[in-house]
């Protein structure tokens, strides 16, 4: 029968898979599943620390629109187990070419091709109160979250140029809008063009109350209400324990983030590793590297045969 593990027997780490898929995401997931439909012998290694996982639910996805994060996942590995894939728990803390993937605890895991899909780890602002709202009241795409805040009074808390294209698009959403500059300079005439009021006043902190956001608290000790506080994140691909891999790497505009460089398919400068999702589209929604898992999936079985 198939099986969903958290201890790999002496025959696991003896043999070797066809596939190794490092992260247990959408990504992840959907790759490890075109495999294991390929007959493919494929194990996934999953941290059980998914980006999303303080949101209510996943927004955006067809047939699955306002799904919570965890019962997406869940039923993402029972139809990988279903086909005879592998999943695993855990942390990977070293990937050698060959391939041999190493856990912390000691168990490891060999592999004729990789596919990393790690994803992306988001970097708030240092201000106080803004990461305990994180995906509450703290959100980033106006796609994911904007229908779920529509209407309410929000709050753009600038980090750079990318933030104002962010106003612009929870402009949409809301008629009460306002943009905290955060020590930023923006182009005031847009902004206020569109009925966005611009708060120069550096912040101080993130007010709540019984877990929802009250309001904006600034360095005069003015608390500017709002109930919503929309941020662009600094989005980082997960990289530990890849470094082995020596998989390049490069920077997105205006140091918002830093991810894999891939190519099509998910293919990279490395012979027989890939990668999908978050980890090399920072941009990308659960949809898009659902996608980018199943397509990477089908480029490796055809490079296995």
């Amino acid at each position: 029968m198939p099986r969903a593990q958290t201890a790999l027997t002496v025959e696991d780490m003896t043999k070797t898979y066809d596939a190794v898929v490092i992260g247990g995401g959408a990504a992840g997931l959907s790759g490890a599943l075109m495999l294991a439909r390929s007959r493919r012998s494929v194990v996934v290694i999953d941290s059980g620390t998914p980006r999303n996982a303080p949101a209510e639910g996943v927004h955006g996805l067809l047939g699955h629109d306002g799904i919570p994060p965890a019962e997406l996942l869940r039923k993402g590995r029972e139809e990988v187990i279903k086909y005879g894939g592998e999943i695993v728990r855990g942390e990977v803390i070293r990937t050698e070419p060959g391939f041999t993937v190493t856990l912390a605890d000691g168990r490891t895991i060999h592999a004729r091709r990789v596919l990393v899909a790690t994803g992306l780890r988001d970097v708030l602002p240092d201000v106080p109160g803004l990461a305990e709202q994180w995906g509450r009241g703290v959100v980033h795409c106006p796609y994911c979250h904007g229908w779920e805040v529509r209407d309410e009074p929000i709050g753009v808390l600038a980090v750079g140029p990318a933030s104002e294209h962010h106003a612009l698009l929870f402009r949409q959403l809301t008629d009460d809008l306002v943009y905290f500059t955060n020590g930023t300079e923006p182009d005031r005439e847009a902004l206020t063009a569109h009925g966005i009021r611009i708060i120069d006043t550096p912040v101080e902190a993130i007010e709540s109350k019984e877990d929802e956001i009250t309001g904006v608290r600034l360095t005069t000790g003015e608390v500017v209400p709002r109930k919503v506080i929309a941020v662009a994140t600094k989005m980082q691909a997960r990289t530990e324990g890849l470094e082995g891999l020596a998989l390049p790497m490069e920077d997105l505009p205006n140091g918002m983030g830093r991810k894999f460089v891939s190519g099509m398919a998910g293919t990279t400068p490395v012979q027989g590793v890939w990668v999908a999702g978050n980890a090399t589209d920072l941009a990308a929604q659960v949809g898009a590297s659902a996608a980018a898992g199943a397509l990477a999936g089908a480029h490796i079985n055809a490079d296995l045969i």
